[in-house]
């Protein structure tokens, strides 16, 4: 229950007038305070109790958890002398809504081994966790876990948080035979979670099939499921589904549009290059274009090089959300392709004052059980970096036979050819690539997490590995998985 802060005042005056407080009138006013979004009245209040327990040590770790303070939550939670199911879930809660999927994972780790039993909400936040990092060995693990303890799993979205998580780990194959496992127990965020994996996979029609057959069982669709199916409808770029599905969500369904749907639509008209009804959008919601509305419109200008319609939302999106590296370097790459070098300059001198810096991009690759990470334009595993050069050197060797010749436009920066072409092989997926091709057995897949979006050159060079290597390649980047094998990729060239 949450309560406004005149409220929490009124019970303060009260408390503070009590002749005998319990601990229950303690930890009363403690999630009162932290309810209010007061975590700093709270730490006070906390501070001063003289005999704490278990409810009020769970409240502040929570509390703290929610503000980003995860190092306070784990000082409180070591002091604690008795410890809970609670306090454990409250802790990996804490790290993975901070995306800090590592310790969350390790506090699940040492939550079994002291013999703790987790419930459904650990289960699932830590299978969130494993989500994040993307790797899935991890998530088989607990997957197995909840076989040999025998957890339900349509007990507290457990079966939704299995099937996201091996979508989001690459492996959809996992998560349609999750949901096929639970087919008599299915509440909607199966369906949802099934929905937009297969989205983020590519797999548009495959989506709008489940989808149908949602509808055929007589579920009742939410808006989260038209997210995923507008998004589905997005990145394959079927524009006509797309606009029948937000035509039926609000007459049939009764579903009043989020900024999140019509984000979808302006999405879905930008990739196709459709400025005009994407601008149409933004004019005719009823709310606010927020950042991401302004940032689907800048990327789809940089995909089909239209500088001003860029620039505008660039300024659109910058004055929205001015700490936000991605709408400043996007306007400066749009600027770099047009060779507007001088402008390109201002953009940087803009973020040096505005104290903005850029996300540099990194790719990470699990090989033996550790996460190896690879920085663009910097080797992060100093132990391998020779042999990673050295592999990357051969690989570029291979491939210039095949005919592949690098993409210098890729290169915004206005620097002389040969640093150019040096520049493209110090992309970190390349040399996540050449480490799994160095490591990874033939006939393994490799698979590579970036955090920002696949460049041109290194999605055309991924492809011509997986055909010249016969090797099959799942890169998961910002948006999407891209799939490769015998030189083709899942996404058709529509990213």
């Amino acid at each position: 229950m949450y309560m406004e802060l005149d409220e929490i005042e009124m019970a303060r005056m009260v408390f503070d007038k009590m002749l005998e407080r319990d601990v229950i009138s303690w930890n009363s006013m403690i999630t009162g305070y932290l309810s209010a979004g007061e975590i700093e009245l709270a730490r006070v209040l906390f501070n001063e109790m003289p005999e704490r327990d278990i409810v009020s040590c769970n409240a502040m770790i929570d509390g703290y958890g929610k503000f980003g303070k995860c190092e306070l939550a784990e000082e409180v939670f070591r002091m604690m002398n008795d410890k809970d199911v609670v306090s454990w879930t409250s802790m990996i809660s804490a790290y993975v809504l901070n995306h800090r999927p590592r310790e969350a994972l390790d506090f699940f780790r040492e939550m079994l081994s002291v013999g703790v039993r987790p419930d459904a909400p650990a289960i699932v936040s830590v299978l969130s966790a494993i989500s994040d990092l993307g790797f899935v060995e991890e998530g088989k693990w607990i997957h197995t876990h909840i076989s040999k303890n025998k957890i339900e799993l349509s007990n507290g979205f457990i079966a939704s948080a299995l099937i996201d998580m091996y979508a989001k780990c690459g492996h959809i194959e996992n998560a349609y035979h999750v949901f096929r496992y639970v087919s008599h127990r299915r509440n909607i965020g199966d369906w949802n979670a099934l929905i937009s994996g297969l989205s983020t996979h590519g797999l548009g029609q495959d989506a709008l099939e489940v989808f149908l057959d949602m509808e055929r069982m007589g579920i009742e669709p939410n808006e989260i499921t038209f997210i995923g199916l507008l998004s589905a409808c997005s990145h394959g770029g079927m524009v006509d589904e797309g606009q029948y599905y937000f035509k039926i969500m609000q007459e049939k369904y009764n579903i009043v549009p989020k900024i999140q749907h019509y984000g979808c639509m302006i999405d879905l008209y930008g990739r196709a290059g459709r400025f005009e009804d994407a601008l149409g959008v933004i004019q005719n919601m009823p709310m606010e274009a927020d950042v991401l509305a302004w940032k689907a419109i800048l990327s789809a200008s940089m995909k089909h090089g239209n500088a001003a319609i860029g620039e505008n939302a660039a300024l659109k999106a910058m004055d929205s959300a001015p700490e936000d590296s991605s709408s400043y370097v996007l306007l400066s790459n749009i600027y770099a392709k047009a060779r507007r070098w001088d402008d390109v300059a201002k953009v940087r001198l803009l973020m040096k004052e505005r104290g903005v810096k850029k996300i540099p991009g990194c790719s990470s690759i699990l090989v033996n059980g550790k996460v190896h990470g690879f920085l663009a334009r910097k080797e992060m595993d100093i132990e391998f970096s020779g042999e990673v050069l050295l592999k990357i050197d051969e690989v570029v060797a291979k491939l210039k036979l095949e005919g592949y010749e690098p993409d210098l436009t890729q290169v915004l920066l206005d620097i002389e050819e040969e640093g150019k072409r040096s520049l493209l092989c110090l992309h970190s997926e390349k040399m996540a690539l050449a480490f799994g091709l160095i490591n990874i057995r033939n006939g393994a897949p490799i698979h590579i997490v970036k955090n920002l979006r696949i460049c041109c050159d290194c999605h055309s060079f991924i492809k011509l590995v997986s055909r010249v290597y016969s090797r099959r390649i799942v890169v998961r980047d910002q948006n999407r998985f891209h799939h490769f094998e015998n030189g083709s990729c899942s996404c058709k060239e529509y990213w």
